[in-house]
C-alpha cells in the first residue's frame, strides 16, 4: 500500500496536460463498440476504471487492439464494433471499482437476449443499483442485485423486445440517463428521460457524433430505436476533474501560474471554473468547438479566495471536485456553505464524513450536514494523517491540501487514485521539489 508524503510547497508557475477524460474514455470504448465499423480512439485514459471497461468489452466478443502506449498503459486504441451484437461472456464480468462501467454496460446488455453477471471489488460492491435496475426493469429487461439496497452482483437477463419508457430520474445523475439511452437505442419507440437538473452530456454527444440523434427538450432528453451508430475516430480531450486539483493549487497561492493545455470544457463539466472565478480567482479560456467535444486552454492566475456558496442546480455539474473545492473553501477567507450534496455519501466513499474528517483533522473549523458542510476558512492548516478510505478523490484532494499546511501531511492507502489519474504522484513530486 502506497502513501503520499507531503510537505508545504513555494509558489510555481506550470504548463501541464493532464491525463485524458475518465467519463469520456469509458464511453467511447462502450460507444465505439456499438458502431458498424472500425473506431481509433486517441486520448484514451489508461486508468484502471477505464481499463475494466476496456475488459468488460473485450469479455463480449469486441476486439480492441493497442496501438500506442506510455508509461501508465494504452492511450490510443482500435476498437472493432460489432454493430450492437455481441456475445455471451464466459464468466462474471468485471468491472473493479468502476460505477461507469457497471451502471452504463447494464443499458446495453439491457438489449441483449441472454444473462450476464456483472461483479466489482469491494467498494463498488456497496454503491446502490436501483437507481439503473428500475427504470431497465419497466423497458422489460430483467435484473436482480444484492440486497435491500440493490448492490453488485448484479445479475442481468437482457431482451430484444424492450419497450421505450418516459422516466422521471430521481437522483440527477448522467450515469442513469446514459444506462436508459444506450437501452433504448434498441427499444421499440422514444425513449424520454426528465432530468431534475442538468447532468454532463458525453454520452447525448458522443451518440450524435457517432450519427445517433437524441434530442433535448426542456429537462428531457429523447432517443428512438432503429439508429445505427457509425464509425468515427474519437478523440479524448484531457480531464477537467484532474485538472481541478492543480487549479486549486494554483488558485490559491498568490504568485502561482498554471496553463493546462487541451483540457476537456464541455459546459456540463466547468463548473469547477465558474465557483473558482467566484471565490476570486483569475482564470481566462480559450475553447476549441470544432470536435465532438469542446476542449481548449486554461489559465489561472493565484491571489486570495473568498467563501462562496455551492449548491442547488450547479452540483451534478461539479460532483466530482467538490472534495477538491472544498479544499479551495478552507484556505479562502469567509464561510463556505456546501449544500444540496447528499449524493457524494455514495461514492467510492462517504465524501462528505471523509472531507469534513480529513479538513478537522488538519485545523479546519467544519460542520457537516447531512446534505453538505460549512466550513470556515483562514485557519492556519498543519500537517496530518489522512485516510484516503481508498478513495482516489479524497486522496488527491488531501496532497493539495498537504501544500499548504505546516509540517508533513501524510495520505495513505493512495494506489486508488491509479482509478482515475495514473502520474499524479510524479506531478506533486515535482511541485513539491520546486
Amino acid at each position: 500500500m502506497q502513501n503520499f508524503k507531503v510537505k508545504r510547497a513555494k509558489a510555481f508557475s506550470a504548463e501541464l496536460e493532464v491525463p485524458g477524460d475518465k467519463s469520456i474514455s469509458h464511453r467511447s470504448v462502450m460507444l465505439a463498440s456499438l458502431t458498424n465499423g472500425s473506431c481509433e480512439i486517441t486520448g484514451f485514459l489508461p486508468s484502471e476504471d477505464c481499463l475494466a471497461t476496456v475488459g468488460a468489452m473485450r469479455a463480449l466478443g469486441v476486439k480492441i487492439e493497442v496501438l500506442e502506449e506510455n508509461d501508465y498503459g494504452p492511450v490510443r486504441l482500435l476498437v472493432h464494433g460489432t454493430g450492437g451484437q455481441f456475445s455471451k461472456p464466459e464468466q462474471p464480468i468485471d468491472c473493479g471499482n468502476s460505477g461507469t462501467t457497471m451502471r452504463l454496460l447494464s443499458g446495453i446488455l439491457a438489449t441483449q437476449d441472454f444473462e450476464t453477471q456483472l461483479i466489482g471489488d469491494d467498494s463498488l460492491s456497496k454503491r446502490p443499483m436501483g437507481r439503473i435496475i428500475d427504470p431497465l426493469t419497466l423497458m422489460g429487461a430483467t435484473l436482480q442485485g444484492t440486497g435491500e439496497k440493490q448492490t453488485a452482483p448484479l445479475s442481468i437477463t437482457g431482451s430484444n423486445e424492450l419497450q421505450a419508457i418516459d422516466y422521471q430520474m430521481p437522483v440527477a445523475s448522467a450515469q442513469v440517463k446514459s444506462t436508459i439511452l444506450l437501452a433504448g437505442m434498441s427499444a421499440q419507440g422514444e425513449t424520454v428521460v426528465h432530468e431534475s437538473a442538468p447532468t454532463r452530456d458525453h454520452t447525448e454527444r458522443m451518440l450524435n457524433y457517432l450519427k445517433v440523434e437524441t434530442l433535448r427538450d426542456g429537462d428531457a432528453v429523447s432517443i428512438c430505436s432503429g439508429q445505427a451508430a457509425e464509425a468515427r475516430n474519437l478523440l479524448v480531450p484531457g480531464d477537467i476533474s484532474s485538472a481541478a486539483f492543480w487549479m486549486v493549487a494554483v488558485a490559491a497561492t498568490p504568485g502561482a501560474v498554471l496553463r493546462i493545455k487541451n483540457v476537456g470544457l464541455n459546459s456540463t463539466r466547468t463548473g469547477v471554473l465558474n465557483i473558482l472565478e467566484r471565490m476570486g480567482a483569475s482564470i481566462t479560456v480559450v475553447v476549441d468547438d470544432s470536435g465532438a467535444e469542446p476542449c481548449g486552454t486554461v489559465e489561472i492566475h493565484g491571489g486570495n479566495l473568498n467563501a462562496t456558496e455551492i449548491g442547488g442546480s450547479e452540483i451534478p455539474n461539479v460532483i466530482d471536485e467538490i472534495p477538491i473545492l472544498a479544499v479551495a473553501a478552507a484556505l479562502a477567507k469567509g464561510r463556505t456553505v456546501i449544500k444540496d450534496a447528499g449524493e457524494l455519501r455514495v461514492k467510492e466513499s462517504d465524501r462528505l464524513s471523509a472531507v469534513a474528517d480529513g479538513l478537522r483533522s488538519m485545523g479546519v473549523p467544519v460542520q457537516e450536514f447531512e446534505e453538505g458542510m460549512e466550513i470556515e476558512g483562514g485557519a492556519a492548516l498543519h500537517g496530518a494523517e489522512i485516510d484516503s478510505q481508498g478513495d482516489h478523490r479524497i486522496a488527491m484532494a488531501f496532497a493539495i491540501a498537504g501544500l499548504f499546511a505546516d509540517g508533513e501531511t501524510l495520505v495513505t492507502d493512495v494506489d486508488c487514485v491509479n482509478t482515475s489519474y495514473p502520474g499524479f504522484d510524479k506531478e506533486l513530486r515535482q511541485v513539491m521539489e520546486g
